[in-house]
């Protein structure tokens, strides 16, 4: 009986329980009163632990309830609160109450089941947020939540792995727990899930280590982390706790991004935290923070976003007026105070937003009418009020103005280009105001360039020198000040070139020095690139060429030179055909010259050949250049710059692509140089070939050689020179696949380029015959990408003959589509097929990895119903293939894998593929092969049948070892100890053996790669009731 009384009592706490839940999971409005309820319950209970195990039974079944249903969440809610609160009346219930269930969770975030360990991380997590400071937990127990969460972020469900490190962070920004922090950061850059990355942003602690991380994930590819990376920066880190560099990379990035709501959250970091609280809503205080005189770029986009949100007030009695009042850090005469950098780019875009709005409120008012268009006009007119109580209210005090800066140093030449730039905001429509700033445009350009002395008293001249001033700001800032002082048609022009003539007086007359001439050139450089045409130059472009530009290229100071033939290269862009001589100079001076004047003439070359045509360039040189590229028969020779004459009898290109064959022509570069001949030739060489349309005179022959070049240079691993011209072409390559067929062709000179061992390239130590391989593997691998990758729909789509558009797989299939066979991915199958069957019996361990290496990428390669002459081809030529990788056992079973995939793609297989349709899709692709007719398609058997003779086989066994072990880069091949053994077995044991393999690298692939929600998880589990769960959870 007494038995009989405590199950009853049970069942009726148990059913009192189930009935608070209940109505706790309806609305969250109940749960004050459900919590005293719940206590009430626990009190009236005999005992805390009897209460708990009636508790946990009842909670049982929301530990299997997959959902995300919002009643489950509020339950979630209430236990969570339930378990956190403590009674002072009853604490110790509550404290035994808070073990146990912990327990209770950390035991269910262990288990098998998906659905109880999310439920179960989701409580403890829960809980933790909910927890007091002053919470009485043993630490032992806290250990053991501690290390079952770590665990848990580990996880394969990614709303597991985000509950655990909800709740772990919490414990992040104790010092005792390190490891926490130290695991957050291992894991954000390898977590595929965006919700896990957020949270992790989210509970990552302020500290050095952490803030380099969150920067990194301002340029992850999902919004919402990005936002998430703003959010914490702007919580978390004060703007004097980070370096100006990060600074600047965090609002560079934030203010650029192309989604409107990261930008918008950086501006309210900009904003309402830097802005407001640490610079206490001074802009001129926040431009300090952020070294513009360095980071220009990025002020000015501070400054622009402010403006647009109405953050810049200009306050009464702020102008650049104020700097033309007596103070005493002055100059000239004590009327000029001098400006800060910052200062400086402030006004200069405070003046060009209000400018930007006047004309944009008075463009609306002039196309509108009535009371709006007054309202635009009044607007449009306090804008320029504005603009004119801050701007100097005469031109004479901006020159003025300027000419203070200029004469205080280097120090304040940021200041001085930004003053220069603000002049674009005057009016110089007053004949007297246009004389002042016409008198300071020309003692501007009479300036002489700044220069120091070296140790042994020889001037050197400061800055790049090529641009006017030593830099392109400097010379982008004169001159757009001349012109638009001198903005009628011409006056530029003659403004500019009587002053060329006058500095290029000495020049003529032999007796300017350097100095002199760099000065002269300079104004000239600053002329022909800021005109279009010779049209206003009044026949003096000839006397310029014959004067002044060829023979400073000519002259014995390497910067004249240089400077000379950049010169040569702006007016050949100007003249409507290049000129003899200067095309004669230009690559004399490409092929004898120092490195930086070669770089500077290789530069000149490719712009006058995309800009006039290579043709055209050619012509200039009167007489009959020969050219390898153009000739189809005849294999390319490398040319020998070093040791030509004058003068090479080649045409342009050609010229060119030998500068790119050869690297000890010409001397080293500089440390400090940024470029190279190799550097600038790549850049122009991918140019033509992603214009490859617009050059028809451009042999399409030529097109792969350029290809495989750029390629080369691209994936270069010794010369460290190259990373701006990877830079480029890493965007060039996204537009490349256009050019398929151009990859198609270059494949496999390519990889026969680069692989080490064939084709007379050289090996070396086996950790250098290591890279190579996998360099040389990396490179096909990108050459496939670029292939499959999609076309735009303009290069995809064809026009039949009623205007309709129509895809290749659209049209007939039954006539073989192979119109573009060069083009796609079977083109180039049999181009490998071809060269695995180039080679003979007997090959060398380098020439067995390399057939591994392009067998493995063939394997990747897909057929297009339509192209059935090609697929028949290919399943003739696949057995060839098989053969020259033999050794390969699980590659020969890929292949005959592949065979089995081009007989179902193959609609009638049993026909076999005449000889002439053979010899037709080799001559498309110009391969050369001999196809014998009575050639088997049967692929040979897997694995080889054993030898007859025992010795022959273990001899075999040992070759296959050794050509696996010189294979670094290729996957290991599963080749059986004992041949014997292997070809006893039992067909059933083999696919058994097959089967199993297969099923654990499956699963292997979804656990490894599984970065879904939980409702897209694996159906591949150790539990058996998890597979309801998986469409459910989120």
């Amino acid at each position: 009986m007494p038995v009989a009384t405590e199950e009853e009592e049970d069942n009726r706490l148990t059913q009192k329980i189930a009935r608070v839940l209940d109505e706790a999971r309806g609305s969250n409005a109940t749960h004050l009163r459900k919590l005293k309820d719940m206590a009430a319950l626990r009190s009236s209970s005999s005992s805390p632990l009897r209460f708990f195990a009636l508790f946990s039974k009842t909670l049982t079944p929301l530990f299997n309830f997959h959902r995300r249903a919002a009643s489950a969440e509020r339950i979630v809610r209430f236990v969570a609160i339930f378990a956190s609160t403590r009674d002072e009346k009853s604490a110790v219930d509550c404290d035994a109450f808070l073990k146990e269930f912990l327990r209770f969770l950390v035991r269910a975030a262990g288990a098998a089941n998906k659905t109880a360990r999310f439920r179960a991380c989701q409580v403890i997590s829960e809980i933790i947020m909910r927890l007091p400071d002053d919470a009485e937990v043993s630490d032992e127990l806290w250990d053991e939540v501690i290390d079952n969460l770590k665990v848990r972020v580990g996880d394969r469900v990614p709303v597991i792995r985000t509950f655990a490190v909800r709740a772990l962070s919490r414990f992040a920004n104790d010092s005792e727990n390190s490891d926490i922090l130290e695991l957050f950061l291992q894991t954000l850059p390898l977590e595929q899930n965006p919700d896990v990355r957020k949270t992790i942003i989210l509970s990552l602690p302020p500290t050095n280590a952490s803030s380099a991380a969150i920067i990194n994930c301002t340029l992850d590819a999902s919004e919402s982390v990005r936002k998430a990376a703003y959010c914490v920066l702007g919580s978390k880190f004060p703007l004097q706790s980070l370096s100006i560099k990060l600074r600047t990379i965090i609002l560079q990035r934030g203010l650029a991004d192309r989604s409107t709501g990261v930008a918008k959250e950086c501006l309210k970091l900009m904003k309402d935290e830097w802005l407001m609280k640490c610079c206490n809503g001074d802009p001129l205080e926040l431009l300090k923070y952020l070294d513009v005189e360095t980071y220009e770029l990025v002020g000015e986009s501070v400054m622009g976003a402010l403006l647009k949100a109405g953050s810049v007030k200009v306050q009464d009695g702020q102008s650049i007026k104020q700097f033309l009042a007596s103070t005493n850090n002055t100059t000239e005469g004590n009327r000029v105070q001098l400006m800060e950098a910052e200062v400086a780019l402030y006004w200069r875009t405070v003046c060009k937003h209000l400018q930007m709005e006047a004309l944009a409120k008075g463009s609306d008012a002039a196309t509108t009418m009535g009371t709006e268009a007054a309202v635009y006009a009044a607007e449009a007119s306090d804008k320029n009020d504005l603009l004119e109580r801050i701007l100097p209210a005469a031109v004479s005090e901006y020159v003025e103005l300027v000419k203070a800066h200029i004469v205080a140093g280097p120090n304040y030449r940021f200041t001085s280009r930004q003053l220069l730039l603000l002049g674009a905001m005057l009016d110089f429509s007053d004949a007297t105001n246009r004389k002042v700033a016409g008198a300071f445009v020309n003692e501007m350009l009479h300036r002489a360039l700044e220069h120091e002395f070296d140790e042994d008293g020889n001037k050197v001249m400061i800055g790049d020198g090529i641009h006017f001033g030593g830099d392109k700001d400097w010379a982008d800032a004169v001159s757009g000040l001349a012109r638009k002082v001198h903005v009628v048609q011409g006056e530029f022009e003659e403004v500019v070139l009587g002053v060329v003539e006058e500095l290029a007086q000495p020049c003529r007359e032999r007796t300017a020095d350097f100095m002199q001439w760099m000065h002269c050139l300079s104004v000239t450089g600053l002329i022909l690139g800021n005109i279009n045409s010779f049209r206003w130059m009044q026949g003096k472009s000839a006397e310029l060429l014959q004067s002044l530009l060829l023979p400073g290229a000519k002259h014995v100071q390497l910067d004249v030179q240089r400077a000379s033939v950049r010169c040569l290269g702006l007016f050949g862009l100007l003249e409507r055909k290049p000129s003899e001589e200067l095309i004669k100079q230009l690559r004399l001076s490409f092929v004898k010259g120092p490195s930086p004047v070669s770089t500077m003439a290789c530069k000149a070359l490719i712009d006058l050949g995309m800009w006039h045509g290579p043709q055209e360039v050619d012509k200039a040189m009167n007489r009959d250049l020969l050219s390898q590229l153009r000739d189809d028969a005849v294999p390319f020779h490398p040319i020998k710059l070093c040791d030509s004459g004058e003068d090479l009898n080649i045409e342009l290109l050609d010229l060119l692509y030998a500068g790119l064959e050869g690297s000890d022509w010409r001397s080293t570069t500089d440390a400090d140089e940024n470029e190279s001949v190799q550097s600038v030739l790549g850049e122009g060489f991918a140019k033509i070939l992603l214009l490859s349309e617009k050059y028809q005179s451009i042999p399409a022959s030529a097109h792969p050689l350029i290809f495989a070049k750029v390629i080369s240079l691209y994936f270069c691993t010794e010369t460290t020179e190259l990373q701006r011209l990877k830079q480029c072409l890493s965007v060039f390559f996204e537009h490349y696949p256009s050019l398929s067929k151009c990859i198609c062709k270059a494949f496999i000179p390519v990889m026969r380029s680069m692989w080490p061992g064939i084709n007379g390239n050289a090996a070396g130590l086996p950790v250098m015959v290591s890279n190579m391989r996998r360099r040389a593997i990396q490179v096909s691998r990108f050459m496939l990408q670029l292939i499959q990758a999609p076309l735009y729909a303009k290069e995809t789509e064809q026009v039949d003959e009623n205007g309709s558009n129509n895809s290749p797989e659209t049209m007939d299939d039954l006539v073989d589509a192979s119109d573009d066979l060069e083009y796609g991915e079977g083109g180039l199958a049999i181009r490998i097929a071809a060269e695995a069957g180039s080679f003979h019996s007997k090959k060398t361990a380098a020439e067995k990895s390399y057939l591994s290496a392009i067998a493995r990428i063939l394997l990747l390669l897909q057929f297009r119903p339509s192209e059935q002459r090609a697929v028949k081809l290919m399943r003739r030529l696949l057995k060839r293939v098989a053969e020259s990788v033999s050794a390969e056992k699980e590659l020969v079973k890929e292949l005959k894998r592949m065979a089995e995939r081009l007989k179902a793609v193959d609609k009638d297989p049993d026909q076999e593929l005449l000889p002439n349709e053979a010899h037709l899709i080799l001559g498309r692709l110009e391969l050369e092969l001999n196809l014998n007719e009575d050639e088997s398609r049967e692929m040979p058997p897997t694995p080889a049948p054993r030898s007859v003779r025992p010795t022959r086989a273990r001899r075999r066994a040992r070759h296959v070892e050794e050509s696996s072990s010189d294979d670094e880069v290729s996957p290991t091949s599963v080749v059986p100890n004992n041949p014997g053994t292997m070809s006893t077995r039992s067909q059933r044991a083999s696919k058994t053996a097959a089967m199993t393999k297969m099923t654990i690298a499956n699963r292997a692939i979804r656990v490894n790669n599984d970065d879904e929600d939980i409702e897209e998880v694996s159906e591949v589990t150790s539990e058996d009731d998890s597979d309801e769960s998986d469409a459910c959870l989120e």
